[in-house]
C-alpha cells in the first residue's frame, strides 16, 4: 500500500548532474529496502542503485550500485521526509532512460515489491 512518486527528471547536457527524488506515502520507508531502476528505449530494465533498511546496525555496505553507474551515481535516504534520492553526476547520453523508484523485497534488490510511475531523464550530447 506504499505509493512512490518520482520527480526531478528532465533534460541535461552530457557531463552535467541531476538529482532525482522519490517521495513515499502510505507507509514508513525506514523499514524498507529501497532502490532505483531504469529502462532505456528498446532495452530491458536495469538495476541502478539500492539502499538497505534503517532498522538495525549494519557492518556491510549501506548502498550498492549497478556497474554502469558506480562512481557517478549516489543513493541516499531521508527517513524524516520519507524520501529517497538519486544523485546523478557526470551524466552520459547512455544514461537516458525512464528512472523508477522501487521498494526492494530484500537487500540486493533482486526482487521488487512496488514501483513508482517513473521519471524521464534525457542526456544530450
Amino acid at each position: 500500500q506504499v505509493q512512490l512518486v518520482e520527480s526531478g527528471g528532465g533534460l541535461v547536457q552530457a557531463g552535467g548532474s541531476l538529482r532525482l527524488s522519490c517521495a513515499a506515502s502510505g507507509r514508513t520507508i525506514s523499514t524498507y529496502h529501497m532502490g532505483w531502476f531504469r529502462q532505456a528505449p528498446g532495452k530491458e530494465r536495469e538495476f541502478v542503485a539500492g539502499i538497505r533498511w534503517s532498522g538495525r546496525s549494519w557492518s556491510g555496505p549501506t548502498t550498492y550500485y549497478g556497474d554502469s553507474v558506480k562512481g557517478r551515481f549516489f543513493m541516499s535516504r531521508d527517513n524524516a521526509k520519507n524520501t529517497v534520492y538519486l544523485q546523478m553526476n557526470i551524466l552520459k547520453p547512455e544514461d537516458t532512460a525512464v528512472y523508477y523508484c522501487v521498494v526492494c523485497v530484500a537487500y540486493g534488490c533482486g526482487e521488487v515489491d512496488t514501483w513508482g510511475q517513473g521519471t524521464q531523464v534525457t542526456v544530450s550530447s
